[in-house]
């Protein structure tokens, strides 16, 4: 697991390379990833938007923006904590993930970005 904290909004992450739906001879890997995004701020926050910077050992790099998180712009009051997970697929065994999230502090209509640790999308066989 990676962490990362931001004007005190932690964000984790846990990431599982998933066999079951990968098709290695289709260069198709598949990744699962969770994320805790935590308040541990005095002021409430609302998630607006997200943005990821994909990259994978073949040389690709993709970007992803969109509204919220798996379609929830979800609002975390101090010390709440919200979690989901979401996939990504690559063209060889091996990458890694980063990226922002744009919060909104409700008290003052404040936007600022938090950041999402960097993290690894690794085939658990090339850590061998």
């Amino acid at each position: 697991m990676v962490k990362t904290t931001t004007q005190n909004i932690e964000i984790s992450v846990e990431v599982f390379y998933m066999a079951e739906n990968s098709l290695p001879n289709d260069n198709h890997y598949f990744f699962v990833y969770f994320i805790t995004i935590e308040n541990k701020s005095s002021f409430s926050v609302k998630l607006l938007s997200r943005h990821w910077d994909i990259f994978d050992s073949t040389g690709d790099k993709r970007e992803v923006d969109g509204d919220g998180v798996v379609g929830e712009t979800p609002v975390l009051e101090p010390g709440q904590k919200f979690q989901y997970n979401s996939g990504c697929n690559l063209m060889s065994d091996m990458g890694y993930m980063k990226g922002h999230y744009t919060m909104l502090r409700l008290m003052d209509d404040t936007s600022f970005n938090v950041q999402i640790p960097t993290f690894d999308l690794i085939v658990p066989s090339k850590l061998n």
